[in-house]
């Protein structure tokens, strides 16, 4: 009898299951796992989404359907958790659909056969060497070798993610445990919501090659000793790929959480989001503006300066950012309207040109680096009434954004709400870290730093820490 793909093979024994294209990819690459194609693979994606139905109830069951002499082993934050997945596999196992898929895998069924083992934590498939082991994170697995490893959410909530202790405590076990029963050809799978930088994924990814899964050829092309990441986010913000082709701002799954509820719950709280929700975690001691950020609730009554600065996008893939802003008489900086987008330039020409009449602005200072000067001009003619200057800058960006990152802090208000107006650049912003590298998209940082730079360093000769106009 030909064996199932893992999609067929989960549509016949869970055939209430709403898969979704982006369940589709996720079964596929599974699947791989599955027949040993890959050996170490990540997956992360937002709560509430599916991954422990594919991941830690199907996956056990279709890998002792393919071979009944693999230990499967289950673990997760609780022993409690860890025994319930293994209990919706066990009844996946004695279901007639997968007794007509995979025959030779069975499991003991009240008192027989007599000598096999069938508790809430391990099950043993009868007439052969496989097994399915559930276990809670800092359990035991003494005298237990491990074929498959399913590691699904190691912590429980935020609260455990965020302790340093709890974090140390799980990498002790997984390296002194979990590490220790597991031999040349056993496999590995890490799936969870990420919560913390520094949890079990980001520790892995300090230590062992991590390579992201984009192309479906990288299945066949595994490193040997690193591992695959496919990450899934709730709102689509990298660049479209083989494995996730939707577009900037479409949600994972819209009919169960889609775009609009994805941006209330940003707003919440963009660190968690980033995290949770995106698979992008960063500590909160490890940002560079987090909730720093000022606010106001009115301009003060003595502006002396109305401005723009804006910077057009360096690829296809990063944001066109343009602030315009009020100065008062003691040099502190309010913003009061922006653009920021990944709209093509023929869009946002005419938006930023309306923002300039809009804000009443009288100088806009656009970067020339990337196309920036034809921008202009189309500005210019747009917003003929705004003294409009290119410039190209030369200074370093990293050096300038970290340098400048106090003064933003002291020197820049943002109007109150500007959370719910703008969205992506508060996100952005509040969510930026320290470690230049880890973020992926400098837009906006890159943006305020050039507003401090050009309001409050000295403006003598027209010429700002490294920028020459053109």
């Amino acid at each position: 009898m030909t064996e199932p793909s893992f999609l067929s093979f989960a549509e016949q024994v869970y055939p209430f299951l709403e898969l979704q294209p982006f369940h589709r990819t996720y079964y596929r690459v599974l699947e791989a796992f599955a027949r040993g194609r890959v050996r170490r693979l990540i997956v992360t994606m937002p709560p509430q989404h599916g991954k422990s139905v594919g991941a830690t109830t199907l996956l056990p069951a279709y890998v002792l359907g393919l071979d009944p002499d693999c230990r499967v082993a289950i673990a997760s934050y609780s022993g409690l958790l860890a025994s319930r997945f293994n209990r919706r596999v066990q009844r996946i196992l004695e279901s007639r659909e997968y007794e007509a898929l995979f025959p030779a895998t069975t499991i003991k069924r009240g008192s027989k056969p007599a000598g096999y083992i069938r508790t809430a934590d391990e099950a043993e498939i009868v007439g052969r060497r496989g097994s399915l082991l559930s276990v809670g994170r800092e359990g035991s697995l003494t005298g237990n070798r491990v074929d498959c490893f399913v590691l699904d959410d190691l912590y429980k909530d935020a609260l455990e993610a965020n302790s340093p202790l709890v974090r140390a405590n799980c990498w002790e076990w997984y390296t002194s445990v979990v590490r220790t029963r597991m031999h040349n050809a056993s496999r590995e799978l890490v799936v969870f919501t990420r919560w913390h930088e520094e949890d079990l994924i980001g520790q892995l990814a300090a230590c062992e090659p991590v390579e992201e899964l984009t192309r479906w050829e990288q299945l066949d092309a595994a490193p040997a000793d690193g591992w695959l990441h496919l990450n899934f986010e709730a709102l689509k913000a990298s660049p479209p790929t083989e494995l996730d082709p939707r577009a900037p701002g479409e949600a994972l799954w819209e009919a169960q959480q889609g775009a609009a509820l994805l941006a209330r719950k940003r707003r919440l709280d963009p660190v968690q989001f980033e995290a949770m929700y995106q698979g992008h975690p960063s500590a909160r001691e490890g940002l560079l503006y987090g909730a720093g950020l000022a606010e106001y609730d009115a301009l003060p009554s003595a502006i002396v300066r109305r401005a723009n600065y804006t910077d057009t996008a360096d690829t296809g893939d990063d944001y066109l950012c343009s602030l315009s802003y009020a100065v008062d008489a003691d040099g502190i900086v309010y913003i009061t309207d922006a653009v920021y987008t990944r709209e093509a330039m023929e869009l946002t020409e005419p938006m930023v040109a309306e923002m300039l009449v809009r804000s009443a602005t009288r100088e806009a200072l656009i970067e020339s680096n990337n196309g920036g000067r034809g921008f202009a001009r189309a500005v210019q003619r747009r917003a003929p009434g705004v003294r409009v200057e290119w410039f190209h800058q030369s200074g370093n960006k990293e050096a300038r954004i970290l340098s400048n990152s106090a003064t933003v802090l002291h020197a820049v208000r943002f109007p109150r709400g500007w959370n719910l107006r703008w969205p992506e650049l508060h996100a952005h912003l509040t969510t930026y870290r320290r470690q230049f590298r880890a973020n992926r998209w400098h837009d906006a940082a890159d943006v305020v730093t050039g507003i401090v730079e050009r309001e409050i360093a000295d403006r003598a000769g027209r010429r700002v820490r490294g920028v020459r106009f053109l």
